[in-house]
Formats: C-alpha cells, structure tokens, sequence
C-alpha cells in the first residue's frame, strides 16, 4: 500500500552505530559476529528465505543482548519484524516493532528510529480505526528525515502521509503533503513513486470535481504502473480510477477496471498465501536424495571401469570378466533401481504428508475463521441490530409516530438481524456450541430432511454427552460434508448417521442408497472433499473408510479416538 516499506532495510548495516566517534566504532569480537549474523539475516529476507532470516536474526538477538548492544539489539529486533510483516501477520510485526524501537530510543541512531517510526506507520494504516496512530509514526519519520536532510524519505514520508489522509477523505489535510511531493517528485523521487504520485493527484481533482485533470492522472498513473514492478500502486490506481468512472457515469469502463484490481488483488493475494505455505526442509530433502542417487552412480562407473581396465589387461579370463561384469550391471541396476524406489517413496511420503499438514492448517484456519466471525456476528452486529430496534420502538411509542417511513425502518432491521443470526449459525451452529456434537449432528439431520430425502439419526451415545470442543469441531463439519456430498451427488430417498462408541472411538456411519459409485472414480470428482476429509482424519489419528456399490447405495465410517471434553 505505501512506498519503499523497507526503503532502509538494504543499507541498514551500513550505518549501525551513525553519531557514534571513532573510537566507538571498534567491534569487539562478539559484536562482529553479530553484525555479520545480521548482514545475513538481512540478505535471507530480501531473497524471501524467512525461516532462515528468523533463525539467524534471532541468533543475533541472544549475543547482541549478551553483550548489552542497545543498537544490535534494536537492529536485530528490526528484522525478525520485518520478517513477520512480510509474512503478512501484523499483529507479531507490530509486537517486535514496538520493543526493538524502545531499544533504538536508547540511541542516537537517527536512521534505525526513522526505520521503526516508518514501518510501524505502514501497519497502523492498514487499519482505518487506528489510521490517526499510522499518521502520527509518519509525522515521527518524517521530523527525523527533515533532521537528518534525507531528501528522499522526506518526499516518500510525504507522500505516505497525504495517501493515509486521502484514504480516511480527509483531502485538505493531506493535499499540503502531496503539494510537497508535487514539487520535488522530479528531483527526489523515482519510477517507484510517480505511479502513487499520479494516483493521489487523481483522487484529489476527483474530490474537487475537477473531471479533466482526475481523469489526466488516473491515466498517467496505470500507464506508468503498466510499466513498471510496482502490482500493488497499480491496483490501487485501478480502484480509485473506478470509482472516479463511476461518479462520472462510465460505468462499462468503470466496471473493467474494477476487474483488473480484483485481478491483481487477487495475485498478491496468492503470492502471500504461498509464502506461507513453504514448508522448511522439503527442498533440502529433495537435494539430500538426488545426493545420494548421484553417489551411488559414481561409485557404479568407478567400478565398472575396473572391470573394464581388468579385462584388457588379462584377455585370457576374458570371459570370467565379461560375466562378472554383466553379473554387476544387473546387481547394480536392480540395487540402483531399489534404492531409487525407496528413496522415491520417501520423496511421496514426505509430500503426502506436507500436503496434508497444508489442508489440515488449512481446514483449521477456516474453522477458526468461522468461529470467530460467527462469534462476532452473533456478539457485536446482531446485537447492535436488536438495539437499534429497541431504540426506535421506545422512539415510536412515545411519539406516536408510525410512518411509512419507520415501519419499513423496522422491517429492515427485523429482516438484517434474521439473515444476521441465520449466517452466524451457518457458519458456527449454536446447538453445536451450546449442547454438544450429537446435538448439532440430530438438527443437521433435522434441517437437510425434505420430501426429497430423509436424513434419519441415531445415537447409542446419550445425547447429553460432550467432547472436546475443537473435536467436535472437527467431526460436526467433517459429517456436514459428507452429507452435502448426499444431497448434491447421491439422489439418495434415504439416509441415516449413526453413532457408537467402541473400546474409547468413537464411531460415526454414515449411509444412503443413493446411485453409489466406483471407488476410484469417486476420488476425481470435483466437489466431494475427500482429500481434505482423509487429511483430516488422518491428523485425527483416526480412520476413514468407504464403501460403495454402483446404484445400490453407499457406506462411510468415520472412527477416531475420543477426545474427551
């Protein structure tokens, strides 16, 4: 969103100890290792190897704070947030930030402050309730670059400050920022800037109704933002050029480039979830295994050239030779091809496993989603619907007012508090909160029943009983999918969930006499989950079979051990 977020971070090293005398400048030892364990955790970030930067800047965290080095420690504080804003988790960035720039207060290095006051400015004006605290770190970067006479952080501070003002329409208090950048955009600024310049330029006249110079920037900006690295200024640009369209009534061309921020949006979007799912090792394993096939090879042509030399200097066993030799090839290439084999199934085994380390994080993080958003919906807006219907009916009744007006009013409410409530319990049922699993699973069955199908439950567990949560969790949604998968696949008349519980397992059977399936046909079919069901299971220490006979019905057991509340 804003320029050059670690503008610094590739000089940093350079000026560790700026203001210190001469005779400060002599490292001990220790402070040498440290400085190059940081040089290299700094180099590991800005090549994306964050699992390594991390290790190696943490490392440089324990000596520096050995050695008492406020500045190291500040430093290597920096990176290790650096690291995690990367990664896209705000909440540790903004943590590390905040206690290595209570280390760097503690010097008189100008430049590693100005670092902290800038990075904790772009994390703060990702969100608008604390956009005022983005601001005020931005105005704190910006005293220093003044102070310092660095010319281009003061422009790209300036021009971080003007965007946050123009993202919360505060337009005449950022335009004074952004006359600044106009006036020395062409001195101190560079291709990385002028795409947001354009853009800011753009947005103004558009809140000043200037159409003519809105739509001049809005066009300058994506042209040059088409021609350069910059995704993220462009999308930006993208946007706000669409709603400048909008205003304006060019809704067709307002509509395409709405598209194309939602295109590249939804890229960086991508690139940051695969950083996150780089797993550690799995490269490093691959390279060990591809190691040893290549040692192995060698060590098969040293000594076929053994025999080779052998069997020319002694042509009269000739034929021994020969067969020896032969004998080898194939002792060789079945040992080869066996080892090959083994180190191949290792190779599966390890990805099927890293595969479903994914889609269990990946499973788990949806259900925390879920919850939390059922939570807030149920907690925060629902309440705040009922409220305001509160509210308006004390209102009514006491002024006697019944307009058209406010009777729709209360419908609108009535009809938002409804469509509220239904969605949190989508997304997190309260029976299955409140009373347990079998209780969810018996109204699931309930609400899916129709004169389509009829799902039939039965428990020879008491209804009463109760799990652990996050285990219930699992089983309720794992059981949910599997009966989407009926209703949507089957056209099954019938079906039924049983439930038991056998030697601490829990025992769940699901069945239908749907149109059945081949059981290798039903793994590729688009739809069914069944991968992220076996995963799941499997993360469960649990098992998951199936079986199915071709328009005759279907069978899926679920056992897992219990995990008791």
């Amino acid at each position: 969103m804003f320029q050059n977020r670690f503008l610094f971070l590739l000089s940093f090293i350079l000026v560790l100890f700026w203001g210190e005398s001469s005779s400060a400048q002599k490292k001990t030892l220790a402070e040498k290792e440290i400085i190059s364990l940081i040089n290299d955790a700094s180099a590991e970030l800005n090549n994306n190897q964050y699992e390594k930067s991390l290790l190696k800047s943490r490392i440089a965290l324990e000596k520096a704070i050995t050695v008492k080095n406020h500045d190291l420690i500040a430093n290597s504080y920096l990176i290790i947030a650096a690291n995690f804003d990367e990664l896209t988790e705000p909440t540790k960035a903004l943590f590390y930030y905040n206690l290595g720039l209570s280390y760097a207060k503690r010097t008189n290095n100008n430049i590693l402050k100005n670092q902290f006051y800038n990075n904790l400015g772009n994390i703060y004006c990702f969100d608008k309730k604390v956009y005022n605290k983005g601001i005020y770190y931005y105005k704190k970067s910006l005293s220093i670059s003044q102070k310092i006479h660095d010319t281009e952080q003061t422009l790209l501070t300036n021009l971080n400050i003007a965007w946050a003002h123009f993202d919360i329409n505060k337009y005449d208090e950022g335009f004074p920022y952004l006359k600044h950048v106009n006036k020395y955009q062409s001195i101190h600024g560079d291709e990385s800037t002028i795409v947001a310049v354009n853009m800011l330029n753009g947005m103004y006249y558009n809140n000043k109704d200037e159409n003519k110079k809105a739509e001049k920037h809005f066009t300058l900006a994506i042209q040059q933002g088409n021609l350069g690295n910059e995704k993220s200024d462009l999308s930006y640009s993208y946007l706000e050029y669409s709603k400048f369209l909008n205003k304006i009534g060019n809704y067709k061309k307002a509509y395409e480039n709405l598209r194309l921020y939602n295109k590249i949006t939804d890229e960086q979007q991508l690139e940051n979830k695969l950083k996150k799912a780089n797993v550690i090792g799995a490269n490093l394993e691959i390279d060990q295994y591809k190691r040893e096939i290549d040692k192995i090879e060698t060590k098969y042509k040293i000594k076929q050239n053994k025999l080779l030399e052998e069997q020319s200097r002694n042509k009269k066993i000739v034929i021994i030779v020969f067969l020896l030799f032969i004998s080898a090839i194939v002792f060789f290439y079945y040992f080869i091809q066996n080892l090959r084999l083994k180190e191949k199934n290792k190779l599966n085994d390890l990805q099927s496993k890293i595969q479903e380390n994914i889609i269990n994080a990946s499973i788990d993080g949806q259900e925390l989603e879920r919850k939390k958003i059922a939570s807030f919906l149920h907690d925060n807006i629902s309440s705040l619907l009922s409220s305001a219907g509160i509210h308006l009916k004390v209102f009514t009744s006491q002024n006697f007012l019944q307009t058209e007006e406010i009777v729709k009013t209360k419908t609108i409410l009535e009809e938002a508090h409804n469509q509220i409530r239904n969605l949190s319990h989508e997304l997190m049922p309260s029976l299955l909160v409140r009373f347990g699993l079998l209780y969810g699973l018996d109204d699931l069955c309930e609400k899916n029943s129709n004169s389509n199908i009829r799902i039939e439950f039965n428990s020879l567990v008491p209804i009463k009983k109760r799990y652990n949560e996050e285990f219930e969790m699992k089983l309720y949604f794992i059981v949910t999918e599997l009966l989407n998968n009926i209703i949507k696949h089957s056209e099954a008349s019938n079906a039924k969930i049983a439930l038991e519980e056998i030697d601490n397992n829990l025992l769940i059977v699901v069945t239908d006499n749907g149109n059945g399936f081949i059981d290798n046909e039903f793994e590729l079919k688009e739809g069914f989950g069944i991968n992220q069901i076996r995963a799941r299971m499997n993360n469960m220490k649990g098992e998951f079979i199936i079986n199915s006979i071709l328009n005759t019905g279907t069978t899926i057991i679920l056992k897992t051990p219990i995990l008791n509340k």
